[in-house]
């Protein structure tokens, strides 16, 4: 099995990425989301997996922000739509798109830490590469204005910094 691991931009990378979302999460099934009504922010770069065969078989977008933490600014990595074509699921892609991405993030020459934002069924993957619950309160943007964004739990990852736990965060932004 070989596969083909690409890092692009996000504007460059977002026809192949649409179609695999679109894949992953219809809009029939989007609308049965918590986070579904979420306006999401556009990847700064993508990771996106290929089969040996062409077949693009993951995503993930890594974006990088100023928010800030108590007040203080911080850079950040932040990772977000991590995705699997279902027929590609359980060959170790993500892991794969997941380390790249952090791999990706932790060369970048300002982030501090990394932060995404996830569904209960998926904390135990995450947990088990290092991320951490973040228990504080996160803000961020909408059209309607600022909001606290709880409809999916943070999880942080160190990368030049310890990543807090605790505390405020505000994404100067739409989450990712």
């Amino acid at each position: 099995m070989s596969i083909e691991i690409e890092i692009v931009s996000g504007d460059g990378g977002w026809p192949r990425a649409e179609k695999l979302l679109d894949a992953v999460w219809p809009p029939a099934e989007m609308a049965k989301l918590s986070w579904g009504h979420v306006k999401w922010a556009h990847a700064d770069l993508r990771v996106l997996i290929e089969t040996d065969d062409g077949v693009l078989a993951c995503h993930a977008g890594i974006y990088f922000r100023t928010v800030t933490w108590n007040g203080q600014k911080v850079h950040i990595g932040g990772l977000g739509g991590v995705a699997t074509r279902i027929d590609c699921r359980r060959r170790g892609y993500a892991s794969i798109a997941l380390d790249a991405a952090v791999h990706t993030m932790r060369d970048h020459d300002v982030a501090q830490f990394a932060l995404l934002f996830c569904e209960p069924h998926n904390f135990e993957f995450y947990r088990s590469r290092g991320w951490q619950p973040f228990t504080g309160a996160v803000y961020a943007e909408q059209p309607e204005g600022r909001i606290r964004f709880d409809v999916m739990t943070p999880f942080v990852l160190d990368l030049k910094r310890r990543a807090p736990t605790l505390g405020m965060l505000d994404l100067c932004g739409l989450p990712w």
